[in-house]
């Protein structure tokens, strides 16, 4: 089979395509013909090594996987013998943030990890697309209360997760405010969005607006300069670690930063719930209330340019790789 390959953490020009053997599932796995995958922040993140920390468990000098690729949509064509919740022919999706070498013609993953069905009237290409970003959207929110007429900003309304978390906090009756690029300011007013900041033109941390939460989508922002626009009580996320690792740090310490910072504080969620997000996923694009934002679709031979498009930044939100078998 056709698989993406690298033997060294690097930029786009480590890949090669190269033919591999076909991977053989174990008594729980599932073997999935991969009909659309994406290439996002994630996979960027892995294969070049850049988040110092993804080498503890990628490895630590070179890959531990020699084929990237961390979500899937397509169909299932062989089961192990102990699997009982997925049958050959099951059109299904998933996603995992250690890499499921879903850039290639098939993979196995176990039933028990993150995989799901897709729901009707969605096809691989929409499925593949709602995975990564509003994985981690989904985990943001669950760390954080927010409810109808509360106020939010979201910093990078365009990507995989602000477009997302955008949407889910829409359909809860949340006042969000997005920042976005001048040329994609309609785009993400037709999100249903209260109101749009031109981050081209503005600077959002200089306005006197108050929030009860921000959620920087894209790291381009810190809590010390978000702080001022939190009301008491407030909550800031971020996609990123921040500068030395402070969110983390940040997080841990808010309970004795309290006093100080009127109780607002870092909320920093380790996103490890993918069934959970999976199941939610699939109820928000059944009801069509998450419909993912593509931006480009590149055919599997073209992978490799797909990768140099979005280590360029420029994305918006899921760039989308299909195959023709």
């Amino acid at each position: 089979m056709k698989a993406l390959t690298y033997t060294s953490y690097g930029l786009p020009d480590v890949f090669k395509i190269k033919d591999v053997p076909k991977p053989s599932p174990e008594d729980r796995d599932v073997l999935v013909r991969v009909h659309a995958t994406t290439v996002n922040r994630t996979d960027c993140g892995i294969t070049s090594a850049c988040y110092v920390v993804s080498r503890l468990f990628s490895g630590l000098l070179v890959p531990k996987k020699n084929i990237p690729g961390t979500d899937f949509a397509g169909t299932v064509c062989a089961v192990g013998k102990d699997v009982s919740d997925f049958c050959v022919g099951d059109r299904v999706f998933g996603f995992h943030d250690e890499g499921l070498s879903s850039h290639a013609a098939y993979l196995t993953i176990s039933e028990g990890s993150g995989i799901g069905h897709i729901p009707q009237g969605i096809d691989f290409a929409v499925a593949a697309a709602s995975l990564e970003g509003a994985h981690y959207a989904y985990n943001f929110l669950k760390k954080v209360d927010l409810g109808k007429g509360q106020k939010v900003l979201v910093h990078g309304a365009t990507g995989a997760i602000g477009s997302a978390i955008t949407q889910f906090l829409v359909d809860r009756g949340v006042d969000v405010t997005a920042t976005c690029r001048t040329q994609h300011i309609q785009a993400i007013k037709d999100l249903g969005v209260t109101r749009v900041i031109d981050y081209t033109t503005t600077d959002f941390t200089q306005e006197d607006a108050k929030y009860n939460h921000i959620c920087d989508a894209v790291g381009k922002s810190s809590y010390r300069q978000c702080r001022p626009l939190l009301s008491d009580g407030g909550t800031y996320t971020s996609s990123e670690l921040g500068s030395y690792g402070a969110n983390i740090w940040l997080a841990v310490l808010a309970p004795l930063l309290a006093p100080l910072t009127r109780n607002t504080k870092v909320v920093f969620p380790l996103p490890t719930d993918v069934k959970g997000s999976i199941m939610y996923i699939s109820e928000k694009l059944t009801d069509k209330s998450f419909v993912p934002l593509i931006d480009r679709c590149y055919q599997f031979a073209d992978i490799i340019d797909a990768y140099r498009y979005v280590h360029s930044g420029q994305k918006v939100g899921n760039v989308v790789i299909t195959y023709t078998q």
